[in-house]
């Protein structure tokens, strides 16, 4: 084991982010830390790298062993180049670089016990330098900073100079080529494309340490990570194997406890029953069976309903009018800037229904491709044409059409009045807006909030052809899934650029790769665009599950008679049942009323002067006792 929370706690005023959280993270273990925006996920990882205080808990990192945190945004104004930034990193390597190279200039001059002692020191600093692959340490750098998406003619560049993604590259880099024995990593893939991500992945799967790893890139956790922790309304709960594991467990676990809880409730409910209806018997014996009742409640330990995430949030996205099958067809377009060429004549054609996705490195020329089917911008040479009743509705994360001086349910409700302030809110809960947050004015928003404000009123659009440039960037997990769900049940037509390949693998029915300066066609998701990408053949596999399609078919017959057959035995079982209980309950009431009767003939002169008739019906009486016992076990059982 490398580290150790126990019991960690932490709030904010009345916030609470994490209360009694506890797990670890062993050698050489690649895991995810997972959850909503603002559950507290980088705020974790400060902890642990002791840039924030805990409210109470342990963190223990293995005596001996070293961290490296990588935080989302990065401050640098060093001066230094991007290589000279980078090589920071081998400083202890360099520096005893440096020392080898004095030694080697000083063993020129010694002789005896001098010689001697310094071609020690010399073997034992060599040994070392080798083992820190010193020899290699440039090529390295390089390599490292070449797979995080820098092109040579960039390492000279100043880091003062560059973007703020550029920097976090850069503050990667450095970070991966220190080695430290844990990474912590919050949301490294943010700012790569998708080689650079794809070279992360190799890269932290081969890597000697532990990483503990934030990121809202599921396709990414699902090929790094043995093992997910996820923070849930202040709960931290520990899922081992990748995201879809965690998937598919997380949703068993949910199924289970509302199961649990529904079953506790019916209990709860029945047991209500059967006390009211004890009490109405109005026995001794029975209104004490009621009590025993009412004290076993209170004893039961309730289980609380679990909270469901967005569960009366569903996007529906539909069509005003269907758009003719040609919806857009571009012929031989070109573009370029000053030193750099996009694309060049470029043709494709996309038809109604299909959901294709525009991939390819960082600068190709993608956003741009959008940007001139939207007449932002225009193309070089070429055409494009849209076909009959095409409506477009875009999704540009540069220009975002909305009124700075509305608040975001303004925004919304102002070009929808039809919505109910009940639909608005579940719209925008889904976009990360909830409570006082709808009243913010959208001047006040940071860039990623403004953008998922266009994509809320995008979805409300009656649009037949979507255009959406990185649609997911700033939404977590769920809200992806949501807007994942809402493109899938979309009738029109779809056109988009991500670099979220779980998003492509989920929505996509055709791939255009930018690269080369052109656009290469595949039919399929991502994970069939790696496929042929990797066989180099445009060869089309064939569904190995369609030839066993007519076997469920066969044994269906079989199945339904035995469903058929057993609902039977329990509608008999039931209609038994129900006989059964009403025979007792009106066997009860009759046993009742002459035991009640009893009472009434005890009080009258002729009976109680006579000996003989009172010892009848104080007999009579107890054997009704008796009986009525035995009738009220009886009806508890079958109620």
């Amino acid at each position: 084991m490398i580290l150790a929370c126990h019991k960690i706690n932490k709030s904010f005023g009345e916030h609470v982010i994490i209360r009694d959280g506890s797990f670890h993270i062993e050698d050489h273990e690649k895991a995810a830390l997972i959850g909503s925006n603002g559950a507290g996920k980088s705020t974790l990882l400060k902890m642990i790298a002791g840039e924030l205080p805990s409210d109470g808990g342990d963190i223990v990192l293995t005596r001996g062993k070293t961290l490296g945190y990588l935080a989302q945004h990065q401050e640098m104004q060093s001066g230094n180049t991007i290589y000279e930034e980078v090589r920071l990193a081998k400083a202890d390597v360099i520096a005893m670089e440096q020392q080898i190279r004095s030694i080697e200039q000083e063993l020129k001059s010694l002789s005896g016990d001098a010689l001697s002692a310094r071609l020690d020191t010399y073997t034992r600093l060599t040994a070392a330098f080798e083992r820190e692959n010193g020899y290699a340490y440039e090529s390295e750098i390089a390599g490292v900073l070449k797979g995080l998406g820098f092109d040579e003619e960039e390492f000279s560049k100043k880091v003062d100079t560059l973007s703020g993604g550029q920097k976090t590259r850069v503050s990667l880099g450095k970070l991966l080529l220190t080695r430290p024995d844990i990474l912590l990593l919050d949301e490294p893939t943010n700012h790569l494309d998708l080689n650079s991500i794809a070279w992360l992945e190799t890269y932290l799967m081969n890597y000697h340490g532990a990483v503990l790893i934030v990121s809202h890139d599921r396709y990414f956790l699902n090929r790094v990570v043995t093992k997910v922790l996820e923070i849930e309304q202040g709960t931290l709960t520990t899922y081992l194997g990748n995201y879809s594991d965690y998937a598919v467990k997380k949703q068993q676990i949910r199924e289970a406890r509302l199961k649990e809880y529904l079953n506790q409730q019916q209990e709860i409910r029945h047991q209500e029953a059967v006390i009211e209806k004890l009490r109405s018997f109005n026995r001794e014996k029975s209104i004490r069976r009621a009590e025993s009742r009412v004290k076993m409640l209170d004893k039961m330990e309730r289980v609380e309903k679990p909270v469901e995430m967005n569960t009366e949030i569903h996007l529906t996205l539909e069509p005003a009018i269907v758009s003719g099958n040609d919806v857009l067809s571009v012929e031989h377009l070109s573009k370029s800037f000053p030193g750099q060429t996009l694309f060049t004549d470029a043709n494709f054609e996309i038809k109604r229904g299909e959901h294709v996705a525009v991939i390819g490195d960082n600068g190709t020329g993608k956003t741009t491709l959008l940007k001139i089917l939207n007449q932002v911008v225009p193309a070089d040479t070429g055409t494009f044409s849209l076909g009959t009743n095409v409506q477009i509705g875009y999704y540009d994360q540069e220009h975002h059409v909305l009124h700075m001086d509305k608040t975001i349910f303004e925004e919304i409700s102002d070009d929808y009045p039809s919505l109910t302030n009940t639909r608005i809110r579940s719209i925008l809960a889904a976009f990360l807006f909830t409570g006082d947050d709808v009243f913010k004015r959208i001047g006040d928003l940071s860039g990623g909030e403004r953008g998922r404000v266009s994509l809320a009123k995008l979805m409300l659009s009656e649009a037949n052809f979507l255009i959406l440039d990185e649609p997911t960037n700033h939404l977590d997990i769920v809200s992806k899934e949501i807007l994942e769900k809402a493109l899938n049940d979309y009738t029109g037509t779809i056109l988009y650029v991500s670099h979220d390949r779980y998003f492509i693998n989920q929505t996509a029915t055709r791939i255009l790769e930018l690269t080369g300066q052109t656009f290469v066609n595949y039919i399929g998701n991502y994970d069939y665009y790696l496929e042929k990408k990797e066989e180099l053949t445009l060869a089309y596999g064939i569904d190995a599950s369609a030839s066993s399609k007519s076997s469920p078919a066969q044994e269906e017959p079989t199945a339904s008679k035995l469903d058929w057959k057993e609902q039977k035995e329990a509608q008999a079982r039931e209609r038994k049942r129900q006989n059964e209980l009403k025979k007792t309950e009106d066997r009860i009431t009759k046993l009742e009323e002459r035991d009640a009767a009893i009472d009434t003939l005890m009080t009258q002169e002729e009976v109680f002067t006579n000996s003989v008739r009172c010892q009848e019906l104080a007999a009579e009486k107890a054997q009704i006792a008796e009986e009525l016992e035995a009738l009220y076990e009886k009806w508890e059982e079958l109620a």
